[in-house]
């Protein structure tokens, strides 16, 4: 693609060399440039672009995009005043705008984005609408699955998915939306046929300081759909959640012209569920909506899920899905890698395994799990290290209220000290009903071990994921595999 075309829609403070060049590739990263590349130099976290210039003209980059003017340079330089808004304005452009070919449902909130992903999604699929998946768990693009680094790729790497999700033939792409991607403008030239708001509840405090400031970053996702200039797209609200009324009454205030559709139990939600039931097969309700009740029947149990499967049932009906076979659908829904997912074993007490990393979160699956009625409900958790530090006694708070037993030990340490990281988990415990094993695996065995009939054991914090971080290396481990093989282990036991 000509230089001179990428740039037409680019503002820019000041150019500098020619601007008839053929580019054949657009990087952020100098590391992958290749012939005729164009670089963006980015001030990251860790590192900043413009440090690696030099390295991406030798590697063959032709322009170079900086907020900082540049010597001068056998490259031409583009001077803007923001280079994460022009990297995703020339990654758009570059691959022709594929968010306007497809269907397109960004889901934002603390919980539930991943679920309400994957049941959006197959609604999606349940009327011939073929989808592509963005998010926390995997990627997916036609028949190819490929492991997600980010919930939300860089805008760059976003767009070159949503042009792969194109032309495989998808018509639509189920994404989750995190915050952090909202306040660096990865999803900037995306244009949303609904925005789904599933709740907020505190996390991510390390990077955002504030709730004020995490709450804003997802309104972002709202009111930049308000603006959007082809796609007329809707809102569609958990109007339960305390944030979730703020953003409606922000959007109706400030963006008067974008529908926003409620979910919920509120006698006032545009999709109400009431009439609950849950058991270890799975979860029912009663649902009213568009002047029609339905009996809706869903394979994942929990409280939670029905909240998830209201949001993918609203989104689903703003992106043109028939109600009535949506509904029918969610009987055969798939289950979410992680997300309660049982482990596979015969024996007369339960395991399951769970992504909950907030106190929220671990909240509302202990619940389900005490409405199953089990004799005991065994937990084991830990926190993440470099991450929000105010969630740990939190976490520990929770769980001493709604569980008979914990076991605390390691998350993902990453480069904090395990021992600290339990020290300050255990600040939040006001009695003796824990014990703390670092090993996450010699911690597993220990919980499954202590388990008779009817028990529950629940491993919570890592969910899907197949490594453990650590300082300076990772290691593969998989909470489902290790809780398979302690089960295995485990003496078979009579009734206490």
């Amino acid at each position: 693609m000509q230089l001179k075309a990428l740039l037409s829609k680019l503002p820019t403070v000041l150019t500098v060399g020619s601007v008839d060049r053929d580019i054949a590739a657009i990087c952020y990263d100098s590391r992958r440039v290749q012939k005729n590349s164009l670089f963006v130099a980015l001030r990251g976290e860790k590192a900043d672009g413009n440090s690696y210039i030099d390295e991406a003209i030798e590697r063959g980059a032709v322009a170079i995009v900086s907020e900082e003017e540049q010597p001068q340079r056998r490259a031409t330089i583009i001077v803007v005043q923001n280079a994460r808004n022009a990297l995703a304005d020339l990654a758009a452009e570059f691959y022709g705008n594929p968010s306007l070919g497809l269907k397109v449902a960004g889901i934002t909130g603390t919980n539930g984005k991943t679920t309400t992903a994957f049941l959006l999604r197959h609604l999606c699929e349940s009327v011939q609408m073929r989808s592509g998946l963005l998010g926390t768990i995997q990627y997916e693009i036609g028949d190819r699955i490929l492991p997600a680094p980010r919930t939300t790729p860089e805008s760059l790497d976003l767009q070159e998915l949503l042009y792969q999700i194109r032309s495989a033939g998808c018509r639509a792409v189920s994404m989750e939306v995190s915050s952090h991607a909202l306040d660096q403008g990865r999803v900037r030239q995306v244009e949303f046929d609904t925005a789904i708001f599933t709740n907020l509840t505190q996390d991510h405090l390390d990077f955002h300081k504030t709730m004020e400031a995490y709450f804003e970053a997802k309104v972002k996702l709202f009111t930049g759909m308000a603006e959007q200039p082809r796609k007329k797209g809707k809102a569609v609200i958990n109007i339960d959640d305390r944030w979730g009324q703020q953003l409606i009454a922000r959007l109706n205030k400030d963006t008067p012209g974008l529908p926003v559709i409620t979910f919920g139990m509120n006698a006032r939600a545009d999709f109400r569920a009431s009439a609950v039931k849950t058991d270890f097969g799975g979860t029912q309700y009663q649902l009213d909506a568009q002047g029609k009740t339905y009996l809706v029947r869903l394979p994942l149990i929990g409280f939670f899920n029905v909240y998830n499967s209201l949001a993918a049932l609203a989104g689903a009906a703003a992106m043109g899905v028939d109600l009535r076979t949506a509904v029918r659908a969610l009987a055969d829904a798939p289950s979410v890698p992680g997300r309660l997912e049982p482990v596979p074993v015969k024996r007369q007490f339960r395991v399951f395994v769970d992504y909950a990393h907030t106190d929220d979160a671990l909240s509302n699956v202990m619940k389900t799990l005490r409405d199953l009625g089990p004799r005991r409900l065994i937990v084991v958790f830990g926190c993440g290290g470099n991450r929000d530090k105010a969630k740990r006694p939190l976490m520990a708070s929770a769980v001493e209220r709604l569980a008979d037993w914990a076991v605390v030990t390691s998350d993902n340490p990453r480069k904090e000290s395990p021992e600290a990281i339990l020290e300050e988990i255990k600040r939040g415990f006001k009695g003796r009903n824990y014990e703390a094993i670092e090993d996450r695996r010699e911690a597993i065995f220990h919980a499954i071990s202590m388990a008779v009939p009817r028990d529950i054991v629940l491993i919570a914090g890592k969910g899907h994921e197949k490594i453990q971080e650590f300082a300076d290396h990772s290691v593969p481990f998989d909470d489902l595999a290790i809780a398979r093989l302690a089960v295995e282990a485990k003496p078979v036991e009579t009734e206490p």
